[in-house]
């Protein structure tokens, strides 16, 4: 099935055409279209409107296989965490795992694919006037092989040092030469990781998004497969080893849909209009992929920070992230969707319907992330136990997720509005060093804090420094937006976050002493869960939550809409 509309790092880096802005944007939003175009295979260009119903049927599409994606890593957590524990082996592990992070937000999630997906989008605008070629296989061109090239150096390079990568992420690592083996072995997806993003740009562009949707799906089926079948035998080199073989599976996913797309002629319509874009050199790459590398260097303090503390504090904040932000993953479903067509508005000179899309998908993604968050804190003990606890992971080992995950969620609705709001500064193409800088403002405050809070309050105090940081980046990227980025109505967007963060402050102890009331994990998540979801929808529609409004606008036009698509 293939959802798309009829009418959802290096010096010397390629050079990608990037859009040149109107001298006088169009004022007034274009009125959506309410009939919903059926789902199709065409290879027509993505240049006609894009309706609510699309936008709902891409975001479900997209927010199921990424959910799907995420059980699948709780599966694979559950299987580290019953066949190796959270002790030196995992650890070792989890220091390794550190390059698959790096790799997947610089060139999957927020990196590369935010320089790219107005590259395409421009490119797909000029192909849609006429532009005599194929803006579209020119990009490409220009593009591919370099990046490729570029890849497989840093992988190279990564796997030849990785004694001394190790020693500077984590120097108290009891076993290193066990973290240098699996570091060899997870270096392999710089390149896969890199091949994978730029399919999952150009899909997105084309407004595809069931392939990339699907890439973590293969992706940690692959680590989960050599974890049962070689973790006997070869220990937690089972799973560096699945992390190679689960990158190669996420390019095999999207390769052939991609192939497809470029050899397919595109609908020549000649309006004698010229190129209008400028190129653009390595300075955008730089400043989109240094903010990637500063947001993702939290993860180096707190591992850092973590291997001073006894064996298994590393695991125990691992196996706390990987549940906590499952709210703030599936919130930013919605931005994933709509960031091809914020930047595709901004190539056509849209100014004001670009607004107000980011302005309904910050509320949007508030609103789904602090109902999740809601869960996360109250239900905290009956999801890690359900979760984890068996084998080798204990009792105490759940007791010290819980608390390490509930001080965590503190910062998700900071790491939401990050998510949501480096998209907006980067979705015109344009050069801004502002988000680097917040960044780095934020990075500062998670490591001074954090250099503080370890001693007396250990892991603890690592997710308290994290959730200050990003919520101080999340403030100052929120007090830049204007000039720099997507004009957005600050004090529209602050009065629109206030109503399910109180919806949320009410639902969350009414959560708490809902799951008290059974004994048993899975009535007492059920009972807790159910009672945060009615109490903050209620709340939500109560105070005019526009996030609350347009999900079940969202789930009504799907529900209505769905069915007459075709699909294959």
């Amino acid at each position: 099935m293939t959802v798309t509309p009829e009418q959802t790092n290096t010096g010397g880096g390629p050079t990608i055409p990037r859009p040149t802005p109107p001298a006088v944007p169009r004022a007034t939003t274009p009125k959506e279209p309410t009939a919903v175009p059926p789902v199709t295979t065409s290879c027509e260009p993505a240049d006609a409107p894009v309706t609510r119903g699309f936008l709902a049927r891409a975001a479900l599409v997209t927010a199921v296989l990424s959910f799907a994606g995420a059980l699948l890593g709780l599966v694979r957590d559950q299987s580290l965490a019953r066949m190796f524990g959270a002790g030196s082996a995992t650890d070792a592990f989890l220091v390794a795992w550190t390059v698959p992070e790096f790799a997947a937000t610089l060139l999957i999630e927020d990196g590369l694919a935010i320089a790219l997906i107005p590259a395409f989008s421009m490119a797909l605008a000029r192909r849609a006037q006429g532009v005599p070629g194929d803006p579209v296989r020119t990009l490409v061109a220009g593009t591919l092989p370099r990046l490729a090239l570029a890849f497989a150096a840093v992988a190279a390079l990564l796997a030849a040092f990785a004694p001394q990568v190790v020693r500077v992420l984590a120097p108290g690592l009891p076993d290193p030469a066990l973290a240098v083996d699996c570091t060899r072995l997870t270096a392999t997806c710089v390149l896969s990781f890199g091949l994978a993003g730029y399919c999952s740009a150009a899909l997105r562009a084309h407004r595809r998004f069931l392939a990339p949707a699907a890439i973590y799906v293969v992706y940690n089926t692959g680590i989960i497969t050599c974890v049962l079948v070689l973790g006997t035998r070869w220990g937690v080199r089972a799973a560096a080893a699945g992390v190679a073989i689960g990158g190669c599976l996420m390019v095999v996913a999207q390769l052939p849909v991609l192939w497809r797309l470029l050899r397919a002629r595109p609908v020549a319509r000649s309006t004698g209009a010229e190129s209008g874009g400028r190129p653009m050199g390595v300075a955008l790459l730089a400043a989109v992929l240094l903010f990637a590398l500063c947001r993702q260097s939290q993860v180096l303090i707190e591992r850092f920070l973590g291997s001073t503390l006894p064996s298994g504090a590393i695991s125990h904040l691992n196996y706390a992230q990987k549940i906590a932000q499952i709210p703030m993953t599936l919130s930013l479903m919605l931005c994933t969707v709509t960031f091809p067509v914020v930047a595709r508005a901004l190539a056509d000179g849209d100014t004001e319907r670009a607004r107000n899309r980011v302005e309904r998908d910050l509320a949007l993604a508030a609103c789904v992330m602090l109902a999740g968050a809601s869960v996360v804190v109250a239900c905290a003990p009956q999801i890690v136990e359900l979760l984890f606890q068996r084998g080798a992971f204990t009792g105490q080992d759940t007791a010290a997720t819980v608390r390490v995950m509930r001080v965590y969620a503190l910062g998700l609705l900071g790491h939401t509005l990050v998510g949501a709001l480096i998209r907006s500064y980067f979705s015109a193409g344009r050069v801004t060093w502002y988000p680097l800088g917040a960044m780095a403002v934020g990075l500062a405050v998670t490591g001074g804090i954090g250099v503080g809070a370890v001693g007396p309050w250990g892991v603890m105090g690592i997710a308290a420094a994290n959730a200050a940081g990003i919520t101080v980046t999340a403030a100052l990227l929120l007090a830049g937006m204007g000039p720099r980025s997507i004009p957005v109505r600050v004090r529209r967007v602050l009065a629109e976050l206030c109503r399910p963060v109180g919806a949320a402050a009410v639902a969350t102890p009414a959560g708490v002493w809902a799951a008290g009331q059974a004994p048993a994990p899975v009535p007492s998540l059920l009972a807790g869960a159910l009672t945060i979801g009615a109490v903050f929808l209620l709340l939500g529609r109560a105070l005019g939550d526009q996030g609350c409004v347009t999900a079940l606008a969202s789930l009504r036009s799907v529900s209505r809409r769905l069915p007459h698509g075709r699909s294959r």
